[in-house]
């Protein structure tokens, strides 16, 4: 779930560290006079990588960030660092085991489990999401017999995002207030509902976290579990992601854990938002991980090991994200997942993740032979803050993906 319109406010807490050697693949050639080029261009290949996630970091603090923690695997490299505090006022870094909500990466996952049951003959991208949720969408113009699953996925299904509604005014005493709610699926979609959609499906593209709400819906009926459990079987469990989960009605965070912090206007103070029910985000951004397990999910759906080739064209079959554009210069939509441009080349893949407290941004390679995951537990509502800090990871995930290339 994305929530643009959070905030953050810049809280100077000092602290810095690097991943030791508990915590960082070792690739030092340890002094062999016999070790070959390949091994020396690894060790040098290593250490760039490490110092580009520590600058990254840094300049994410720097500008305001209470603390952060990223990481980066590459080959057999696994390289972790952070910078800032775990909470505001006190001297403690963020674990590198820290558990956090993804956000809308939480999306890829929905996606790919949707996918898979395309594969399996189960589901088809045009089908209407009338055939499978009959009059769930309609009214004030939505007709669900017009919109297709590949519509949900790609977000051309012109669908009102219902955060839009919920969030637009969300104040402080709203947070207090609905923070342990536990609401239903059927309910977003209705909020949803009483507006009319933006344009008709397939004439445009415009993010809606509904989009995925009728989607995990769809994989419920289909194969009579939850989104959840299905992504549970399909791929947390094959990959062995046994930190990632989906949190359900609780609302608090497994430990360790970082406070998740914002504002609820631009000049108020910084507030602790990690309690949160996240079944408002549901199939769209529930989900809690950890950078260990998020770069193995990139790599893995990257390097073929959860969908087939067909499946996989079908994934990375990208439109421009056009309403994205303005902050990210010639970023494509495929199914569930971003092709973001890059310096240094060809792009790569990734997704976006925001919720109360917590932004994710990651990046992987087209081949699956690196990516990165970056954790900030400081989500900011003024648009300053916001753009400083979408720069910063942006330039942070470039340099990453682009070093010894």
């Amino acid at each position: 779930m994305d929530l643009g319109k959070s905030a953050c406010l810049v809280f100077a807490l000092a602290g810095c560290m690097v991943g030791d050697a508990s915590d960082v693949a070792d690739t030092s050639p340890e002094g062999d006079p016999a070790v070959d080029d390949s091994a020396v261009a690894a060790h040098a290949r290593s250490n760039l990588l490490r110092a580009r996630l520590q600058d990254g970091l840094d300049a994410l603090f720097s500008h305001g960030m209470v603390g952060t923690v990223g990481e980066v695997s590459d080959g057999r490299d696994r390289i972790v660092a952070r910078s800032g505090v775990a909470r505001a006022g006190r001297p403690e870094p963020v674990a590198f085991d820290s558990r956090f909500r993804m956000g809308s990466n939480t999306k890829t996952f929905v996606a790919v489990v949707m996918l898979q049951l395309v594969e399996e003959g189960r589901v088809r991208l045009d089908d209407s999401v009338d055939h499978w949720l009959p009059g769930v969408v309609s009214g004030n113009g939505n007709d669900g017999r017009l919109v297709t699953v590949r519509n949900l996925l790609q977000h051309t299904s012109g669908i009102f995002d219902y955060t839009e509604a919920l969030l637009a005014t969300f104040t402080l005493a709203d947070y207090q207030r609905m923070r342990f709610q536990s609401v239903d699926p059927e309910e977003l979609v209705d909020v949803a509902m009483v507006h009319a959609p933006r344009f008709a499906p397939g004439a445009g593209w415009s993010y809606s976290n509904t989009n995925y709400i009728l989607a995990g819906m769809i994989i419920k009926k289909v194969t009579g579990h939850d989104w959840s459990s299905e992504v549970r079987t399909r791929i947390l469990a094959p990959l062995g992601m046994s930190q990632t989960f989906d949190p359900g009605d609780w609302p608090g965070l497994p430990a360790p854990h970082a406070s998740g912090y914002q504002t609820f206007t631009d000049d108020g103070p910084l507030v602790d938002v990690t309690l949160f029910n996240h079944t408002l985000a549901d199939a769209a951004g529930a989900l809690v991980t950890t950078t260990r397990d998020l770069t193995r999910f990139w790599r893995a759906l990257q390097r073929g090991k959860l969908l087939g080739p067909a499946a996989m064209a079908e994934m990375h079959r990208t439109i421009d994200a056009t309403e994205l554009q303005v902050v990210i210069p010639g970023v494509r939509y495929g199914l569930g997942i971003l092709w973001v441009p890059a310096r240094c080349g060809a792009g790569y893949w990734g997704h976006l993740g925001d919720t109360f407290g917590f932004s994710t941004r990651n990046g992987v390679s087209d081949d699956g032979s690196r990516a990165v995951v970056v954790s900030q537990n400081t989500t900011p509502s003024s648009g300053a803050a916001t753009l400083q800090f979408l720069e910063d990871d942006l330039q942070l995930v470039d340099q990453v993906m682009c070093a010894g290339r």
